[in-house]
């Protein structure tokens, strides 16, 4: 499968029915981002169980202001609709399928008690 454009339209939706979702914050100018979206697209194919969406800052505004995105490319991932990580940057392969890897064994409600 591959990854999915995500819009102000159907995040909601898309937060609902996938319980892990990977975005990809990104714009057709930026140089890093055209290096990591390949990256972005391999590891998605090889996770069909996963959501893995890219947001276009420059036609999403409202979606890159609502996760507070100040530069791109930048890795949000949510699970169960909680942030468990924004990185901004461009990552390597092997890192981002670590992330990945690390992100299904996150027990998000272990998280939210730790912050309680």
């Amino acid at each position: 499968m591959g990854s999915k454009i995500v819009t102000a339209q159907n995040i909601d939706e898309i937060l609902e029915k996938n319980e892990l979702v990977v975005l990809d914050f990104w714009a057709s100018w930026c140089e890093p981002c055209k290096v990591f979206g390949p990256i972005f697209e391999s590891v998605a194919k090889k996770n069909p169980d996963i959501f893995f969406g890219k947001v276009n800052t420059e036609i999403e505004l409202v979606l890159g202001e609502d996760f507070q995105i100040r530069s791109i490319p930048t890795l949000v991932i949510l699970k169960e609709r909680t942030i468990i990580l924004d990185q901004p940057g461009s990552i390597p392969e092997y890192l981002l399928v670590k992330i990945v890897n690390e992100a299904k064994a996150i027990d998000v409600s272990k998280l939210e008690a730790e912050e309680n």
